[in-house]
């Protein structure tokens, strides 16, 4: 049996995936111990995983909090700008602390999410097999492919592959703080530079959650890069709602996830949208909204703090949401359509999967307002492809093979090896 060592952004939408994939490695036998910042050993080990804290000496305990109030208040560019210097102040405490405590633990393989770029550094200063896993959309660095981070859609020209060319060059620059300190310790440990962000490197294997089918045309993969499928299953943590306040109209479930969730005044539009229509509207704000800011909301909507996601898209007719991966693809696992309101990182690069596979709408945060959003929300209830589309989806995903197939590939991965 194995020891999993797991290094993630300290982020809900990459810990939830990782610990569905960790517990299922626990099942089987093995051992899976989350490396992290203390701000996120309860959240852990509440999932059923061992927890290791990193960056003790250089991390103020309970900033994680203030870090994400403080990035919801910045706009696009110094959102940017607070978002590379918070990455490269954590890249610095996984090189400084990771490796010790990986081998205090008795590590000896490494799951490594792809948006945490260090982590292939780990495990090649330590000579440690690696597997990276795609919890939001796969990086792909590839001229032909839309940037994750761009609304881009997908065409097959050559003035295409120049912007999609230079857009990575430009992310490349702004990254310029994270590369840099990557390759501070590369070269203290005697390993090559790392010249383009969120490039992957001889991994075992590249697992993604996404189906494959919601994915842009992509040919010539590497062999070793799987569409799993989303990576679910059973957490220790029930999440009580009130099924019994359900109405029985069709049902709009809307989310803006961990991060983006104290934006109230989207949650305010996606109020007034639904105001007057034959529909019951569910929010879940992750404990962004106070209870003035959920009384002073239009209409009457159902306002939890959380919800059993799954479960409550399980009665939905269409999700509202940010356009976060995990939200997206547990509604498609429902057979749900979505109307998507991206907001930043990866969010726009999902909200441009979901209009060529037109399994919803897409409203720009540029262009939000009552009346676009209420138009948004009514094409998609009225119009019958998108539920078809979704449903689709949701056999593609079913056949997939999710968190078991994931293992199964690891098991086989790591035996290799």
């Amino acid at each position: 049996m194995a020891h999993f060592g797991i290094i993630c952004p300290p982020y809900s939408g990459h810990l939830n995936p990782l610990s569905a994939l960790g517990r299922e490695l626990i099942a089987r036998g093995h051992g899976v111990t989350v490396l992290q910042i203390s701000d996120l050993e309860s959240k852990v080990r509440s999932e059923g995983l061992e927890f290791y804290s990193i960056g003790d000496s250089l991390y103020q305990p309970g900033s994680l909090a203030a870090s994400f109030q403080e990035l919801t208040q910045l706009s696009e560019v110094a959102a940017l700008r607070y978002s590379v210097e918070f990455c490269r102040h954590m890249t610095e405490i996984i090189c400084e602390d990771a490796p010790t405590a990986i081998e205090a633990a008795g590590i000896d393989a490494l799951l490594v999410d792809q948006l945490e770029p260090v982590g292939q550094t780990i495990a090649q200063f330590l000579r440690l097999p690696f597997i990276c896993i795609s919890s939001g959309q796969v990086i792909h660095r590839r001229a032909d492919m839309p940037p994750f981070f761009m609304p881009w859609s997908y065409r097959k020209a050559k003035w295409a592959y120049l912007r999609n060319h230079i857009a990575y060059q430009i992310l490349d620059r702004s990254c310029q703080p994270i590369l840099q300190t990557i390759n501070h310790y590369r070269r203290q440990w005697q390993l090559p530079d790392y010249r383009r962000i969120y490039a992957v490197e001889n991994p075992l294997a590249h697992i993604s959650q996404q189906p494959a089918a919601f994915e842009f045309p992509c040919p010539n993969l590497p062999a070793n890069l799987h569409y799993t499928g989303p990576l679910r299953n059973t957490s220790p943590q029930p999440v009580d709602f009130p099924f019994e306040q359900l109405t029985g109209q069709p049902l709009i479930y809307a989310s803006l996830g961990s991060v983006q969730n104290t934006k109230q005044e989207i949650f305010q539009c996606i109020a007034a949208a639904c105001e007057g229509l034959d529909v019951q509207l569910v929010i879940t704000h992750g404990g962004g909204m106070s209870a003035e800011a959920v009384r002073a909301l239009p209409g009457s909507p159902l306002v939890v703090e959380y919800a059993p996601q799954l479960e409550v898209l399980a009665k939905a007719s269409l999700t509202i949401t940010h356009g976060g991966l995990n939200t997206v693809l547990d509604s498609l696992s429902c057979g749900v359509p979505l109307v998507a309101i991206p907001i930043t990182f990866e969010q726009p690069g999902t909200g441009a999967r979901i209009r060529w596979t037109q399994t919803g709408e897409v409203v720009a945060l540029t262009q939000l307002s009552v009346p676009r959003l209420r138009s948004a929300i009514q094409q998609v209830l009225t119009q019958s492809h998108y539920f078809q589309n979704a449903q689709r989806f949701q056999n593609a995903i079913q056949q997939a093979g999710g968190v078991k197939r994931a293992a199964d590939l690891i098991e086989q991965a790591i035996e290799t090896n």
